[in-house]
């Protein structure tokens, strides 16, 4: 499902016109970005929790030139599904579809 799939679909479901719904998504996109830029996680209590992860800092390698680099400590947004949501998608879905599914 795309962008405009999942707004179609609001639409159709609430009787709210598409833009109207697009500008509602867009909004809150921009406000999780935010929110997550200055360090503050969203919970939203049956869906679940976006989410700053640290990553310690490493050595990793740069192949072209064969010589190890320090990638420094970063932060990195996550999303974390709440329990209710991961037991209705363990229960209800059988099996990808084939362009989606991990070969």
């Amino acid at each position: 499902m795309r962008k405009a799939d999942l707004v179609a679909a609001i639409s159709d479901k609430t009787g709210v016109p598409k833009v109207d719904v697009l500008v509602a998504l867009e909004t809150f996109f921009k406000e999780v970005k935010q929110s997550l830029a200055e360090g503050e996680n969203v919970y939203i209590r049956g869906f679940g929790s976006f989410i700053v992860k640290k990553r310690a800092k490493k050595i990793g390698r740069h192949i072209k030139k064969n010589v190890a680099i320090e990638i420094p400590e970063h932060f990195i947004p996550a999303f974390k599904p709440a329990k209710v949501f991961v037991e209705q998608v363990k229960n209800n879905v059988t099996e990808l579809p084939e362009d989606e599914s991990e070969d």
